[in-house]
């Protein structure tokens, strides 16, 4: 007697739609009582539905996915599932979207278990290769612009018209740091970064502060 046949959908955020993929197992010939569901990030596998699927899969059981992304974006990780359900639980997973990746049958002697992990290693490997790409790109052009004078991080906040006037106030003592950076709508650690930048430019500036008047 063949066991039980399971459907897995997931979107990433709930304005995504579902129905797509619900159709595809519908066709496959899963009854919809039987598809497991999740609106979560593909990031890893904690997901409730996820967890509820695997704790009902059996032996003999088959699992159908209408592609492998459904799975997870980590191939790492959804080889490290795969084996999980095909090898320790001993249940079969059938991809709709790619005919190869289905451990069901035997396919000129060899099991489609074997074709489906070596599939999958070379998804793994691919998927790899583009990402170690991916960054070297983003490398490389973050050079290249910061070549050419780009700057990155968040740009220097722009200092008040009244900045002057009140930078005097405070070395003269008639403010506190705190009375100066509320003037200026800014953070007293912002106020005390312009201070050190002008003592940089002139070492001189900061001389007058009185000591009482540094709060």
């Amino acid at each position: 007697m063949g066991g039980k046949v399971y459907g897995y959908a997931r979107v990433s955020t709930r304005e995504q739609n579902l129905d797509r993929q619900l159709v595809a197992l519908e066709e496959f010939g899963v009854e919809r009582e039987d598809v497991f569901a999740d609106r979560a990030s593909g990031r890893d596998f904690e997901r409730p539905e996820w967890i509820r699927m695997k704790a009902a899969l059996h032996e003999g059981d088959v699992l159908v996915v209408k592609s492998i992304d459904r799975f997870g974006r980590s191939y790492e990780e959804i080889i490290e599932q795969w084996r999980d359900i095909t090898k320790d639980i001993r249940a079969d997973v059938v991809v709709l979207d790619m005919p190869l990746l289905d451990t069901r049958e035997d396919r000129g002697g060899v099991t489609g278990a074997l074709i489906s992990d070596i599939v999958l290693q070379l998804l793994s490997y691919v998927a790899q290769v583009e990402r170690e790409s991916i960054h070297q790109r983003q490398r490389e052009g973050i050079d290249a612009a910061k070549a050419r004078g780009v700057r990155f991080g968040r740009p220097r906040k722009r200092r008040p018209g009244i900045y002057k006037s009140t930078r005097e106030s405070y070395l003269a003592g008639h403010i506190t740091r705190s009375e100066a950076a509320s003037r200026l709508k800014v953070s007293i650690s912002t106020f005390d970064k312009w201070l050190r930048e002008d003592r940089v430019k002139d070492p001189s500036s900061g001389d007058a502060v009185k000591r009482g008047n540094r709060r």
